[in-house]
């Protein structure tokens, strides 16, 4: 009797079967460096803005990197034939949410952005499971417009970390730029005349560069190294919960639209990678995961989870689409996410090299935007619609008390006036239900699919 074959390995080019090791690790490793940085920066700005201490940072960190692990894992093997899209994406904790938590971290605390992010998660569920009816208020045009102010809105922050931080020693100083413009050359660099892995990690390798250079000249800081521990289970409840109702409200309004943006991740994966639309099914239960992640990672302190668009991006670009793949790179995120000591090191990294990194990815955030806004033809009504939502939407958070005067009361504030997000996205989907269609649009949309 013949000795029975073990299965050959499987394609990377297939959704299931196992590849062999000499491809699964180094498209795996390459999905943890292109999102690595998206997880953990969002949380470092949090924990300044809420002013929280070396412990709780840490723990912020490497709740981010447990949420983003799990989200992933969620969207690959879904529970229940509805959390899950069942495709092969990476989900995490994401930057178009940055610009209203700052905002919330500023006016209240880190517990009131959990609060408002549990609402928030609500409110995904609800989309996914309507997803058919609703999306439809939601066009190119209209979330283009919430991205392309996204991205403006977090400019500034980008560059007070260039400067140093505000209020921090030596804010705006010689050494803060030479370390950000340093660390932003070599992202600018590698991503226009990178090949590889290289190219693809560009702000990684521009943060390393910038890390070492602020090593170099005394800027950095390894007194909350020392008393990190080697392994922690994430605690529930160790920050605590609190609801205030305008900031629930401002981020719902975010949820909303950052659920039209999953829906272009995953119709992006699966055309890049698979020739197909994905299906009700997959989008509902996609956007339903993204829900309930953010739910259940707001109980131990993990920020609200969106899928990553440069992941999507390699995706349509080596057309890899094996579980196998994305499911290794959550593993490694996993594993570093239990591991106090390693999130310990990455709350070391300068303000400075934040800045340099991340003002790029802002920057490609409010192209995105642009470009969903000029997709099709881009007429007077276009430019009515994009041009008052984002005026008045960065206007009013920019002259500040335009909404504290006489007659209003505080919480108006709060929703309005803290995050240009919720005024764009209210402006422009009035604007585009209301304004007269030109016959060529409605033409097209009359015969787009439902």
């Amino acid at each position: 009797m013949k000795p029975e074959r073990s299965p050959a390995p499987a394609s990377v080019f297939t959704l299931h079967g196992i590849p062999p090791a000499g491809q699964l690790v180094p498209l795996g490793l390459q999905h943890v460096v292109a999102a690595i940085v998206g997880i953990i920066t969002p949380a470092i700005m949090v924990a300044n803005t809420c002013g929280l201490s070396g412990g709780d940072r840490t723990l912020l960190i490497q709740v981010s990197l447990l949420v983003t692990a799990i989200a992933t894992l969620v969207q690959l093997y879904t529970i229940v034939h509805r959390i899950g899209s069942g495709l092969p994406v990476v989900m995490g904790i994401s930057f178009a949410y940055v610009p209203t938590l700052l905002a919330i971290g500023g006016q209240f605390d880190l517990p009131t952005i959990l609060g408002a992010e549990i609402v928030g998660g609500v409110v995904a569920i609800l989309f996914g499971i309507f997803v058919r009816q609703i999306r439809r208020l939601f066009p190119p045009l209209v979330t283009g417009t919430v991205i392309f102010t996204i991205g403006l809105s977090l400019y500034p922050t980008a560059v007070r970390y260039m400067a140093g931080g505000a209020g921090s020693e030596g804010f705006g100083g010689a050494k803060n730029w030479l370390v950000a413009l340093v660390t932003l050359a070599v992202v600018i660099v590698l991503q226009n005349f990178g090949r590889g892995v290289l190219k693809l990690g560009a702000i990684l390798w521009g943060m390393i560069v910038g890390y070492v250079l602020a090593l170099c000249l005394g800027m950095v800081d390894f007194s909350s190294v020392g008393p990190a521990g080697w392994f922690q289970m994430a605690a529930p409840l160790h920050f605590s919960i609190r609801f205030e109702a305008s900031a629930c409200i401002s981020l719902a309004v975010v949820y909303l639209i950052n659920a039209v943006q999953t829906i272009g991740d995953l119709s992006s994966t699966t055309m890049g990678g698979m020739d197909r639309l994905p299906t009700d099914r997959e989008l509902s239960g996609g956007i339903i995961a993204q829900g309930a992640v953010s739910i259940a990672g707001a109980l131990f302190g993990g920020l609200p989870a969106a899928t990553y668009s440069q992941n999507v991006g390699i995706v349509t670009v080596n057309r890899v689409i094996n579980k196998a793949v994305f499911a290794f790179a959550a593993l490694v995120l996993l594993i570093a996410g239990l591991v106090p000591k390693f999130a310990a090191i990455l709350t070391t990294i300068p303000q400075a090299v934040i800045g340099g990194a991340t003002i790029s990815v802002f920057a490609t955030i409010t192209m995105t935007g642009m470009r969903m806004i000029t997709a099709g033809s881009f007429s007077m009504r276009s430019s009515s619609i994009v041009g008052l939502a984002v005026a008045l939407g960065v206007g009013i958070t920019q002259v500040s008390g335009s909404l504290q005067g006489p007659g209003f009361p505080a919480w108006v504030n709060t929703v309005f006036g803290s995050s240009p997000i919720v005024v764009t996205a209210i402006v422009a989907v009035i604007l585009n239900l209301v304004l007269p269609r030109e016959k060529a649009a409605a033409g097209a949309d009359s015969q787009a699919p439902a």
